[in-house]
């Protein structure tokens, strides 16, 4: 059978296989909700689309019905839902059925996914707040830093003075001292080696200044990491595991109970098609007999059992269907509270992973800065004891020079001047490698007070990010509910009910605990405004409307839904069927609004429904 692009119609009475070719070409397309008849053990069905052929084979086995080959989708989800809207379509028949209208538009969507990405985004945004808030400590630094530098230089200028006095007397006590020349020149070189030896004890001294600096600073930040260390608390090792089994568990049953749902809805499906007459019945010696299917009108009817071969009649298979759609319904509860109890454990772990990841950061860095203190600590030491050996060095100098000063009767004035001076240009040389510390640090604050602007700039980003990422479903949500209302308001002004003003979706949030947080949880709901004769406007509800108009509302659902999640870009097909209970007039006007949104939109219409429609569109008669 050849199908071309546009609306095709799929037109006959009752028992005439057009719902099993709307099955065929589901099942061409990768969706599951396929049946075999009740006299087959396989089935196959071949699509192709341009150069391409698709195939899908299915098995009886165990009681159920398996399936193999490449079909034209890995996943039909959204097509399950929003595209392939026969009579048990879970988004068409959710108005009537009451179900959750949010979660049937928000199932495709991979949460877990955007969650991941909001975790790996919050930890680059928690790392970037790490690096300003360390700026920041740093920069509250930078006036003490000022106003030590300002003294430092102050205490250079005074004594700079001091030790241009001090050479000034060593040079006109040089001139009146008429000592020998080799003498002079013994006790000079003594003092330029006393000089040395203090010159590289200072060395060491700043040193260990340097050292000390150090220290503080990381046992300033050791402080602040143990105080940022009693914000959190450690989680225990095996509780993110229990939670993650905990959710596996769940998950397992969820995909339990879907497969239950499934086999349950195969089940009414087929039987609702048995009923309707789309399959041939055997009469008691086994062979074909059409006229069982005019019997099927009739309650008391006895018909023969697909399952079992046992003559029953037609209200009998009705009221097991009935306690069939009651266990689906029990079902799809049951996988909807383990969905939100799946939803409940992924916010409790992702909160303890954020937790456990900040902690394992402050004990990390703790780790290191305990580390560095010990070291620098050890080398402190060592630097204390070198600066020991250098003093003492400096001591047996200073004796040796006094000998010699002693021997050739030099006054004592000149070598005091001499050991002043000296100390001045070791104090100055102190405080001028002390002031270049401390520019140092000036400019390195300074520098990373302007790398603190592009932080928080890459902050911001990836703040957005994250909001984005979060508003992700909310601007689904919206969109689905915009979809909906705006496609509502235009069809029904397109088919003219009587007292209905509008039908819309609001969509509402509340508050739920989730964990120990209370987290909000968005809802759809459904609202249904008439009129009276007399202008009084009130709001109905679902149950209150005509079996025409509910249809009418869950296809438009379907469609809110196939627009929002761009299914016309995944699949080409439409596929539409059971829509009965929608006058003629109607049916034309529904399928003139929705053919501008599938390639092919395939409708099964009994002969007199498809009259109304417009002639030029395709119209398949015999299957």
């Amino acid at each position: 059978m050849e199908l071309t692009p546009g609306v095709t119609l799929l037109t006959g009475r009752n028992a005439t296989n057009r719902t099993s070719l709307l099955q065929a070409i589901m099942a061409a397309l990768g969706s599951d909700s396929a049946t075999l008849k009740g006299d087959s053990e396989e089935g196959r069905v071949e699509l192709t689309v341009g150069d391409t052929t698709y195939t899908r084979n299915l098995y009886r086995k165990n009681g159920s019905v398996v399936t193999d080959g490449s079909p034209y989708l890995e996943d039909s989800t959204l097509a399950d839902l929003f595209s392939f809207l026969l009579e048990s379509n879970e988004a068409r028949q959710s108005i009537s059925s009451g179900n959750n209208l949010h979660e049937i538009i928000m199932r495709p969507v991979d949460t877990a996914t955007i969650e991941s990405q909001i975790e790996q985004r919050q930890e680059e945004r928690d790392e970037i707040d790490t690096r300003i808030q360390k700026i920041d400590r740093r920069e509250r630094k930078l006036p003490k830093l000022e106003e030590q530098k300002s003294e430092i230089e102050t205490d250079i200028d005074s004594k700079s003075g001091d030790l241009t006095d001090l050479k000034q007397q060593i040079e006109d006590i040089d001139r009146d001292v008429g000592e020998q020349k080799s003498e002079k020149e013994r006790l000079e070189a003594k003092i330029e080696e006393i000089n040395s030896v203090r010159n590289k004890r200072e060395s060491v001294r700043q040193k260990i200044e340097t050292q000390k600096d150090s220290l503080d600073a990381l046992k300033e930040e050791n402080e602040e990491l143990r105080s940022e260390r009693e914000e959190y608390e450690a989680v225990p090792a095996d509780q993110i595991q229990r939670i993650e089994s905990e959710i596996t568990r769940l998950q397992n049953q969820r995909d339990e109970l879907n497969t239950a749902i499934n086999k349950i809805q195969t089940v009414v499906e087929f039987n609702e098609d048995l009923i309707e007459g789309e399959f041939t019945l055997l009469s008691e010696d086994g062979s074909e007999d059409s006229e069982i299917t005019d019997q099927l009108l009739d309650d008391d009817s006895q018909i023969t059992c697909w399952t079992c071969g046992n003559r029953t009649t037609t209200a009998t298979i009705e009221r097991m269907l009935d306690d069939l759609r009651e266990q689906r319904d029990v079902h799809r509860e049951e996988k909807k509270a383990l969905s939100d109890k799946i939803n409940e454990l992924s916010d409790q772990r992702r909160s303890l992973k954020e937790q456990q990841r900040e902690y394992n950061r402050v004990e990390e860095r703790l780790e290191t800065v305990e580390s560095e203190i010990e070291e620098r600590q050890n080398r402190l030491t060592d630097l204390e004891d070198q600066l020991q050996q250098r003093t003492e060095e400096v001591e047996t100098l200073e004796t040796e020079v006094e000998r010699l000063q002693a021997e050739t009767d030099q006054d004592s004035e000149l070598l005091d001047l001499h050991k002043e001076a000296n100390r001045l240009e070791v104090e100055i040389g102190q405080l001028e490698n002390k002031r270049e510390r401390i520019e140092d640090d000036i400019s390195t604050i300074e520098d990373q007070i302007a790398e603190r602007e592009q932080l928080k700039s890459q902050r911001e980003e990836i703040q957005h990010e994250i909001e984005n990422l979060r508003t992700r479903v909310e601007q689904l949500e919206g969109n689905a509910t915009e979809q909906f209302n705006e496609h509502m308001e235009q069809i029904l002004e397109i088919l003219e009910y009587e007292n209905i003003d509008r039908v819309w979706i609001e969509r509402t949030e509340e508050e739920v605990r989730s964990g120990r947080q209370k987290v909000k949880e968005s809802n759809f709901d459904l609202h249904v405004i008439r009129s009276t004769d007399s202008g009084t406007v009130y709001e109905d509800t679902i149950e209150h409307l005509s079996e025409s108009e509910r249809e009418v509302i869950g296809l438009v659902f379907a469609l809110s839904g196939y627009l929002v999640h761009d299914v016309h870009e995944k699949v080409p097909f439409m596929l539409i069927d059971s829509i009965e209970a929608i006058d003629s007039h109607r049916i034309a006007e529904v399928i003139d609004y929705f053919c501008g949104y599938a390639d092919y939109l395939v409708v099964a219409l009994l002969e007199e429904d498809a009259q109304a429609l417009d002639p030029a569109f395709d119209r398949i008669t015999e299957i």
